[in-house]
C-alpha cells in the first residue's frame, strides 16, 4: 500500500476517534487524491481495490460526532412522570436488567435488556433501542430515561451494542448497501434478536417497536423499511432516511445536506420524527426526508395535509409538531421540528451523552405515539 495513504488513512482515523470529521474528511481526500495517482503494490490502479477493502477502509470511520464519555448507568434511571396510561400494574416481583449476547449468521451482538417487574402475566410491548455512534446501553439508557417509563407503565426494553470490530466508533453501519438489505447484515442481526427476545420472554407480538438516535435513528429506519412485518411503528430521532448513503463519502455528504433521492419506495410503518432544526451533523433535511419517506410508504388512502402546532416545553424549547392522518383519522406520521436544537435526543437526561433536557420529552412522545399504533398483523414468533 502507498506510504502516504497509509499515513493519512491513520492520520483520519485518529481525527474522527476524537470527533473531528472535518479534518478527517480532508485527511481522507487526500488519502484518495495521492492514491489516485499511484500505483498499487499489486500493479492495480489503486481505485480499481475490491470492493471488500474499500468496505473495510470504510468500517474504520466515523459517522458520527464526538460524545463526552459517560460512565455504566444504574440499572434504572429516573425520569418525570409523563401522561401515558399504565400497560399493566407492577407487582412486588424484582425488575431485571439482563446482560446477553446473542448469535447469528456467524456474527454476535452483545446487548442489554430492561424487564420491569412482573405484571398481570399477559404479554408487553417490547421497544428496541438503537444507540448512536460511540454510546452503548448504559449511556443510551441513562440519557432517553426510556427505562423508568419502562417501569412505570410496563414494557420491555431491548438496547443491542453495536462492536468496536464492526465499526471503530460503534456507529450502525447505515452508509452501507449490505445494511439496507432484509436478509442480510445489520437489519438481519438485529430483526433475529429481537425475534430471539420475542421466543423468551412474555412479548405481545403486535407491539414491537424501534426507534434510534443519529446513527440508530438510520438503521431504525432501515428497519421499518426491511421488517415491517416486525415492527408496528418507527422512531427516528436526528437520523437519515433509508438510501440516503451507499458509501462514506456520500454519507458525509447526505449528513452536510441531506441526500438528493426522492423518497425511499416500500411499505413503512407509522413512523415518529424528531430533528432539532440547529442540528450541523445531520441536517434537518434529512429529517423532512425521513417524513416524505414514510409518508409514501403509507397507503394510498393516507391523508397528505398536516395538521400542525406550535408549543412551548416546560424547559422553554419551543417546537413544531405536524401529525399526517390517515383517511380513518388515525395517526400515520408526526415530525417534530425542534426549534434551536442540536444534535441531542430531546428532554433526555444529562446522566447520558447526546441529549437536550430542554425538551420536549422525545422518550414520551414515542412512546404515546407506539402504543397507539398495535401491528395489525404481526409477525408470528420464531
Amino acid at each position: 500500500m502507498n506510504p502516504l495513504f497509509k499515513r493519512l488513512m491513520r492520520q483520519a482515523t485518529r481525527l474522527t476517534s476524537t470527533g473531528n470529521l472535518r479534518e478527517a474528511t480532508r485527511a481522507i481526500q487526500r488519502a484518495l487524491g495521492g492514491l489516485g495517482a499511484s500505483e498499487s503494490t499489486a500493479g492495480r490502479p489503486a481505485d480499481a481495490a475490491s470492493p471488500s477493502a474499500r468496505a473495510a477502509n470504510e468500517d474504520t470511520l466515523v459517522v458520527d460526532v464526538e460524545a463526552r464519555l459517560v460512565e455504566a448507568a444504574p440499572s434504572v434511571v429516573e425520569a418525570p412522570a409523563v401522561q401515558t396510561p399504565s400497560l399493566t400494574p407492577a407487582t412486588e416481583s424484582e425488575e431485571e436488567w439482563i446482560d446477553g449476547l446473542f448469535a447469528h449468521q456467524h456474527r454476535s451482538i452483545a446487548y442489554k435488556l430492561f424487564v420491569p417487574a412482573k405484571g398481570t402475566g399477559e404479554p408487553r410491548p417490547l421497544l428496541l433501542m438503537l444507540h448512536g455512534c460511540t454510546q452503548h446501553p448504559e449511556d443510551f439508557a441513562a440519557g432517553t430515561q426510556m427505562n423508568q417509563l419502562a417501569r412505570e407503565h410496563g414494557f420491555l426494553v431491548l438496547y443491542p451494542a453495536q462492536t468496536q470490530h464492526a465499526n471503530s466508533s460503534k456507529c450502525w453501519n447505515w452508509f452501507k448497501p449490505q445494511h439496507q438489505q432484509r436478509e442480510r447484515g445489520e437489519p438481519a442481526l438485529l430483526a433475529a434478536l429481537t425475534h430471539s427476545v420475542l421466543a423468551a420472554q412474555s412479548v405481545d407480538p403486535a407491539r414491537v417497536y424501534v426507534a434510534g438516535l443519529s446513527a440508530g435513528g438510520a438503521m431504525a429506519d432501515i428497519l421499518g423499511r426491511t421488517h415491517p412485518d416486525l415492527f408496528a411503528a418507527v422512531g427516528v430521532h436526528s437520523g437519515l432516511p433509508t438510501g440516503a448513503a451507499s458509501d462514506l463519502m456520500s454519507a458525509l455528504s447526505a449528513m452536510k445536506s441531506g441526500h438528493a433521492k426522492g423518497a425511499t419506495a416500500g411499505r413503512m410503518p407509522p413512523t415518529i420524527v424528531f430533528h432539532g432544526d440547529a442540528d450541523s451533523t445531520v441536517h434537518p433535511r434529512n429529517g423532512e426526508q425521513v417524513v416524505a419517506a414514510a409518508l409514501a410508504g403509507q397507503p394510498e388512502t393516507a391523508a397528505p395535509a398536516p395538521q400542525e402546532a406550535s408549543g412551548t416545553s416546560t424547559q422553554g424549547r419551543t417546537f413544531t409538531r405536524r401529525t399526517y392522518a390517515s383517511a380513518e383519522g388515525r395517526s400515520a406520521v408526526e415530525h417534530w421540528v425542534l426549534h434551536g436544537a442540536g444534535h441531542a435526543w430531546a428532554g433526555g437526561s444529562s446522566q447520558g451523552s447526546f441529549t437536550d433536557p430542554s425538551g420536549p420529552d422525545a422518550s414520551a412522545e414515542m412512546l404515546r405515539f407506539f402504543l397507539a399504533h398495535p401491528h395489525a398483523s404481526p409477525a408470528t414468533v420464531q
